[in-house]
């Protein structure tokens, strides 16, 4: 079988974006950047119930 997805690559990408994203920030600004994404990542969620969609939603961070 044929893998399609690899879940460590899209992690180590993922991980290596934020940290491109991030590293010039001061804690404060971090601490901002997390709480805007995990905010902007339930209000897709909330969307997606609202629509009653059973789609899968992708992370944005």
């Amino acid at each position: 079988m044929k893998k399609t997805f690899d879940c460590v690559e899209m992690k180590r990408k993922s991980q290596e974006r934020i940290y491109e994203e991030t590293c010039d920030f001061t804690p404060d600004k971090e601490i901002a950047y997390f709480h805007k994404a995990a905010e902007d990542f339930w209000k897709e969620i909330q969307s997606l119930r609202a629509d009653g969609r059973q789609e899968t939603v992708s992370a944005k961070m």
